[in-house]
């Protein structure tokens, strides 16, 4: 079993910088494709972005220049640096792990999730 803690959400301004943490647990991350997903009220859980456990990463459009996904293995954390948020970024944002390795872009391939972190940006 994995267990993953996401942490550093919060309240910012546009135009802000925010750092989200995902501390796993229970298991080395290292063999596994690791993502964060993000999901507003009403909406579905999107992809935000993803790395392989090669280190291919993946981003979608929405967020490509202002995000970077990176793994610090021997703290066996997964970070995404977000820079110029925008109001439209806000949303809880999930950390997922998939034990294929794979990077996905739908929810189901991933075995994992943590119970979310709160995003909001104010205009």
């Amino acid at each position: 079993q994995v267990q993953l803690v996401e942490s550093g959400g919060g309240l910012v301004q546009a135009g802000g910088s925010l750092r989200l943490s995902c501390a796993a647990s229970g298991r080395s991350i290292g063999p596994f494709g690791m993502a964060w997903f993000r999901q507003a009220p009403g909406n579905e859980r999107e992809l935000v972005s993803a790395i392989t456990s090669r280190g291919h990463t993946h981003y979608t459009d929405s967020v490509k220049g202002r995000v970077t996904i990176s793994r610090g293995i021997a703290k066996n954390t997964v970070y995404l640096q977000m820079n110029s948020l925008k109001p439209e970024d806000t949303a809880a944002y999930y950390c997922a792990a998939a034990t294929t390795g794979g990077a996905y872009y739908t929810t189901s391939p991933y075995n994992y999730w943590g119970q979310g972190t709160q995003v909001t940006v104010s205009s």
